[in-house]
């Protein structure tokens, strides 16, 4: 019998999601996971009468744990069905899209693949950066969980799929790091675009050109006006060893 969610996010997240899955459901209980180790260590018994819903989370499920599950699994992936994989908001940023979102689905073994239960989209403003959007986008993934909280708590059959399919090129670590690989003869417009979506540093990655044989790094410039610039109008950069 269905009585169990296993709520794989943040320990932030943790508290505030149960209680919303609660409302809807009081006889429910809820398992607080945050990374594979603690789904490892879930019962097969315990599996069998649960659903996992995983939000805001980089953990792969593998299909072992998908598998044993009686009732499901359900991601909130923040980003739209046409953009899967991961950090889609900085891939938006590059792509200067004036519309992203974000989607609700099943979990298969395969990421960001399984059928899409509910999408919500929103508009971009022209200026908005990487740290905006992926703020708005934790907006709406919230607002999103809240709508499909009750049927996930007490619908034991699947949820409905819609007939929306996955596109576009699903992101990784890997591209990303591919994107802050500057060419040496890179137009200006994609430098720009590439610098204002992966000049962040995220994963520890910086946009980096090679230059006879040096590899310089991009450090983006201070926002205050006490050094004054050599050449204002180009990015900073350090040499790496």
């Amino acid at each position: 019998m269905f009585n169990t969610i296993i709520l794989l996010t943040g320990a932030t997240e943790q508290p505030v999601l149960g209680d919303v899955l609660r409302r809807g459901n009081p006889l429910l209980t809820i398992r607080p996971t945050a990374t594979l180790a603690e789904l490892d260590a879930i019962k097969p018994r315990l599996l069998q009468r649960a659903r996992l819903v995983a939000f805001a989370t980089t953990v792969a499920v593998p299909g072992r744990i998908l598998n044993a599950l009686g009732y499901g699994a359900y991601n909130f992936h923040p980003g739209p069905p046409n953009y899967p994989g991961r950090t889609p908001a900085h891939f938006a940023i590059y792509d200067r899209v004036t519309e992203f979102g974000v989607t609700a689905h099943a979990m298969i073994e395969r990421v960001d693949a399984g059928p899409i239960v509910d999408v919500e989209r929103f508009a971009i403003s022209p200026n908005t950066d990487v740290m905006k959007l992926s703020e708005l986008a934790y907006a709406h993934m919230v607002r999103l969980f809240w709508r499909l909280a009750k049927d996930l708590a007490t619908r034991a059959e699947p949820l409905p799929a819609l007939p929306i399919k996955w596109s576009g090129q699903k992101s990784s670590t890997s591209l990303y790091a591919r994107m802050c690989d500057i060419p040496v003869g890179i137009a200006k417009d994609d430098l720009d675009r590439r610098i204002a979506a992966f000049g962040s540093g995220h994963f520890g990655i910086d946009p980096t050109v090679t230059l006879h044989g040096h590899r310089f790094h991009y450090v983006s410039a201070p926002s205050t006006t006490e050094a004054p610039s050599i050449a204002p109008d180009l990015p900073m950069v350090e040499a790496a060893e």
